[in-house]
């Protein structure tokens, strides 16, 4: 199980950027390979990126690729591929063979590794159940922009347009037995308020952890899904009490039932 709770991507175009990224404090790294490099920089970025997984020392911090869909997507796996890896992120994902398409080359070439699939489309959502079931999933994603404009939509300056598709992504994680879906990026690294409070809208949805193109944005994200002092100490007081004898109230007078045993273990497991 991830304990990540901040991703910061870095363009695979740009190798200077690779050891900065990997100690920014950030939980996990994500390498783009797919809208972040130019079509014709591709290959020399698909390279840079699979020697610096080769020969970094992450120590605790994640590392995910973040492959391109379609035709390039397989050399583009086999490359990254190492021991290093944690996993690779698939962008665009529409259907739940495409998760069987990477997780047959994965189980040839990098057989630990995990995958984040993208939900970027109608379609998609409406298949986000059998996506999350595909094999090696870790938890889901929504490509917030894209899907935007597939439906015609604008997320951007009403974020509240997205609130089908965020619930529509947190349920099915839920019912696959999933770790919560990802916030997705924020373009605006320089207002970190706003950043701060749609994070917390994100958070309050079901969200678990956002992905950053900033290292700015991580210590803020960071803030929103680490527990407090105060939330640690409710949480081990509520287990306490049924482990001591199965209390029916918490330290407050509220009732302690199954829902608010798992909340504590949720809060005691992210601290």
């Amino acid at each position: 199980m991830s304990g990540a709770l901040t991703y910061l991507y870095v363009p695979g175009d740009m190798p200077a950027r690779f050891d900065k990224a990997l100690a920014s404090g950030a939980d996990a790294v994500v390498l783009d390979l797919e809208d972040a490099v130019a079509l014709r920089d591709k290959d020399s970025a698909r390279a840079e990126v699979a020697a610096w997984v080769a020969a970094c020392e992450p120590g605790d911090v994640e590392v995910w690729v973040r492959v391109n869909p379609g035709p390039l997507q397989e050399a583009d796996i086999r490359a990254v591929a190492h021991a290093r890896l944690t996993g690779v992120w698939l962008p665009k994902v529409g259907s739940p063979e495409e998760i069987a398409i990477a997780d047959r080359v994965l189980a040839d070439v990098c057989p630990h590794a995990a995958v984040s699939p993208l939900l970027e489309t109608g379609a998609a959502l409406f298949d986000a159940l059998a996506i999350a079931q595909g094999p090696r999933v870790r938890f889901l994603q929504i490509g917030e922009a894209d899907l935007a404009v597939d439906l015609g939509i604008d997320g951007e300056s009403d974020p509240s347009a997205l609130l089908f598709a965020r619930s529509q992504v947190v349920a099915a994680s839920a019912a696959a037995g999933l770790l919560p879906p990802l916030g997705a990026v924020s373009r605006n690294f320089r207002d970190l308020d706003a950043f701060t409070a749609d994070t917390q809208s994100l958070s309050r949805l079901g969200f678990v952890g956002r992905a950053c193109i900033h290292p700015a944005q991580v210590p803020a994200a960071r803030a929103v899904f680490e527990p407090t002092p105060e939330d640690v100490t409710r949480a081990r007081a509520v287990l306490s009490a049924l482990e001591s004898g199965g209390a029916g109230v918490d330290q407050d007078g509220h009732l302690i039932d199954e829902a608010v045993a798992k909340r504590a273990r949720r809060v005691m497991e992210r601290a």
